[in-house]
């Protein structure tokens, strides 16, 4: 029987690349001389560190559009608050989603069972496998889940025909 999987995975070598080309950017940028702006990435979350909200917006911006240069969507970071450290720097945990979260997978799951399509969907762990009949019908659900769930970054695979 013909399935494909839903998923959610950021390219992490990419989302690796982009956060070294940031850090080396700041490192040779004048407005960040003499400061202790920095970033730098540790399983899947990144910290950013700066003097002031200011220069971590900046960083951010940076970190935007050397992921974007790198074909990762921005959609995939999950940004956390400004926290103080001691002294004047403050920092902020900016997390890169991977899967599928349960209340997003209940969602597509069951706008997939109210679409009158001839496919079932079926949670499994953080991926999503949509299985039919026909190929046509999967098609049609992959156009459905990308046309509905606008605010994930998600992908399809692992399509057995």
């Amino acid at each position: 029987m013909p399935s494909f999987d839903t998923v959610c995975e950021a390219d992490l070598v990419e989302v690796k690349n982009a956060v070294e080309n940031t850090a080396k950017e700041i490192s040779t940028r004048f407005d960040f001389k003499g400061t202790s702006a920095s970033v730098e990435l540790k399983e899947k979350e990144i910290t950013m560190v700066g003097d002031a909200e200011f220069q971590l917006t900046q960083i951010e911006d940076v970190l935007r559009n050397k992921l974007t240069k790198r074909n990762v969507d921005v959609r995939f970071l999950d940004i956390g608050d400004v926290q103080k450290m001691g002294g004047d720097k403050v920092k902020q945990v900016v997390k890169v989603r991977n899967g599928i979260e349960s209340t997003a997978a209940k969602k597509i799951q069951t706008f997939i069972k109210g679409s009158k399509l001839k496919v079932q969907a079926a949670i499994q762990g953080d991926a999503i496998r949509v299985t039919g009949a026909k190929r046509d019908d999967l098609q049609a659900a992959m156009a459905l889940i990308k046309k509905e769930m606008t605010d994930l970054p998600l992908s399809f695979n692992n399509f057995r025909d």
